[in-house]
């Protein structure tokens, strides 16, 4: 029948059963919830995910999408009790041909239509019910008797004789109808809790999720912003890159000029040296005296040394201004004018030149690399946003029983009343904020724990409380602190703490970065590589102050920007 075939079309494929909390794939197949992740569990390992009906797959884990109109088919289905038709339940009478029952009668322990009903006994013996299959159960497995009772103290259907002689005599008990609106009304109490339960349930996982697709958008424009700024860092470099290497080429071709025009004017002189040689080769190799001595002397005789001081003739090498013959200061060398130190036909003023030609200028070199220091403060600036605050210590909150530096970075316990005037706004013990105050931007601060032991850093509201351990930083809504409770490390607010492993955290110096807007107060500890702690996440309502709580330590600010960068 058409209503059995409805009824098949509510089965879950994996269970057999019918749907519950049904949630639909891609595909339009439709599952229990628990039955599909338990399906989809098992083929994590592989890595490709596949309905169960149609096997179509898919390379990333599918979305489970909440069929809510089967949902609410279900939930119909559920609580609407099944009609004589569905439940197959046929007049007992009418053996010639089937035909649905209207009542059934627990006397006879018959189904009855409604031809039969009319002529059925009227009397109080007989009582009629909805139609049953199974009409045994409505009576005592030891009278025999119609059920009629309730023993509260059994939880147990009972029939009159069981609460009259039976093992129930003297029990508490209730008609059938009675206990039944009772339980159903417990029934209805329990169910509203449990709508109620998983309405909240519901509001969180929505709740999750939208904090999940914020995460996601906030993670993908830190993304694009580190891409963007790590872009404009290759492009900055690039552009560097091309202007020292167009410094040092124009350099080269300079310098190369320079030693073109000095090799150019050198081999002149070479060639004219060559020519004199030969010209006196000539000379010495002649046989008659009166030819060599009537050769007029044009400086070919001239010895090379006393070239080294001459201006403009034949022999001038070098630009010096001296006297014939004169060699300003020879040492001995070959042929060597203006005072070189023995280089085979080097002349004086060539030589002054070739020594004042050192390769590149590093200097201007060095000064246009320099914009590297430019652009990393930049990068840094983008990257920080701000510099490290300049936190200092309010005197007027610090407890008397701390003392404050002169500078007013440092507070220690002191067993030494201070004695500092009692105010509203003095905490009572072992505990200070800063002057300074944050309403809005993104900020950052260090401190250094000089003595290990018990203390606490963080930040409060000015709105909080000055007496009693509720004032305790960590112990209340308005404030959020790193603890250290000897080798114990914790973070606390709303007297809510986290703990973390032993022995997790060595180092002594610790960041505080605050993102006013965002909500979120971050704790790091300064190791190399700086490591994230904790990030509390928050609406902030009010200025933030930073706070220390000192018990048998110092709790020092740190006072200049240390070595290690702040996280973005």
């Amino acid at each position: 029948m058409a209503s059995a075939a409805v009824r098949d079309e509510l089965l879950c494929s994996i269970c057999l059963s019918t749907y519950t909390d049904p949630v639909m794939l891609r595909c339009g197949h439709n599952f229990c919830r628990v039955c599909i992740h338990r399906v989809l569990d098992t083929q994590d390992e592989a890595g490709v995910y596949s309905c169960p009906e149609c096997r179509e797959e898919s390379q990333e884990r599918p979305a489970l999408m909440r069929c809510l109109a089967l949902c609410n088919i279900m939930e119909n289905f559920l609580i609407t009790p099944p009609t004589q038709t569905e439940a197959g339940i046929f007049c007992t009478y009418c053996v010639d041909s089937p035909v649905a029952a209207a009542k059934s009668c627990l006397m006879c322990e018959a189904s009855l239509c409604e031809k039969h009903l009319r002529v059925h006994s009227k009397s109080a013996e007989h009582v009629l019910c909805e139609p049953r299959a199974n009409l045994e159960n409505r009576k005592c497995s030891v009278h025999k008797k119609i059920l009629e009772y309730y023993c509260t103290e059994d939880a147990t259907c009972i029939c009159v004789s069981c609460s009259l002689a039976g093992e129930h005599r003297g029990h508490r008990v209730e008609m059938l109808d009675e206990a039944s609106e009772k339980k159903k009304e417990r029934l209805r109490n329990v169910l509203q809790k449990l709508t109620t339960r998983r309405e909240e349930t519901e509001e969180r996982v929505r709740s999750l999720e939208e904090r999940r697709r914020k995460a996601q958008e906030k993670a993908s424009g830190e993304a694009e912003r580190v891409t963007a700024l790590c872009r404009d860092i290759r492009r900055r470099l690039v552009d560097l890159e091309k202007r020292v290497l167009s410094e040092i080429s124009r350099q080269e071709k300079g310098e190369s000029f320079l030693f073109s025009t000095l090799i150019q004017k050198l081999e002149i002189q070479k060639d004219e040296l060559s020519r004199k040689m030969r010209h006196m080769e000539e000379l010495c190799n002649m046989t008659d005296p009166l030819t060599v001595l009537q050769e007029p002397d044009k400086g070919d005789l001239c010895d090379p040394e006393d070239t080294g001081g001459h201006d403009g003739g034949d022999w001038d090498t070098g630009g010096h201004d001296g006297g014939d013959g004169d060699t300003e200061g020879h040492d001995g060398g070959d042929g060597d004018t203006g005072g070189h130190d023995g280089g085979d036909g080097d002349t004086g003023g060539h030589g002054e030149l070739l020594h004042d030609v050192g390769g590149p200028d590093v200097a201007v070199i060095s000064d246009t690399l320099h914009t590297l220091c430019d652009i990393i403060t930049d990068i840094r600036r983008r990257i920080y946003v701000e510099d490290p605050v300049d936190i200092l210590l309010d005197v007027n909150t610090a407890a008397n029983n701390i003392c404050i530096s002169d500078d007013l970075k440092t507070a220690t316990r002191t067993g030494k009343n201070k004695n500092r005037p009692e105010t509203a706004e003095r905490f009572q013990d072992c505990q200070v904020m800063s002057s300074q105050r944050f309403s809005s931007g993104r900020h950052y601060w260090d401190v250094e724990i000089r003595r290990s032991g018990v203390w606490r850093v963080g930040m409060c509201y000015p709105s909080i409380d000055r007496r009693g351990q509720q004032s305790y930083i960590g112990d209340n809504n308005k404030s959020w602190c790193l603890w250290r409770f000897y080798d114990q490390y914790s973070v606390i607010h709303d007297s809510k703490e986290i703990r973390f492993p032993p022995y997790i955290i060595s180092n002594k110096r610790f960041r505080i970065c605050l993102d006013y807007e965002a909500g979120r107060l971050s704790f790091y500890e300064l190791c190399d590589p700086i490591r994230h702690l904790h990030t509390f996440t928050a609406s902030f309502t009010e200025p933030l102050h930073a706070a220390l709580r000192v018990y048998d330590s110092a709790v020092t600010i740190s006072r200049e920007r240390t070595g290690w960068e702040k996280p973005s």
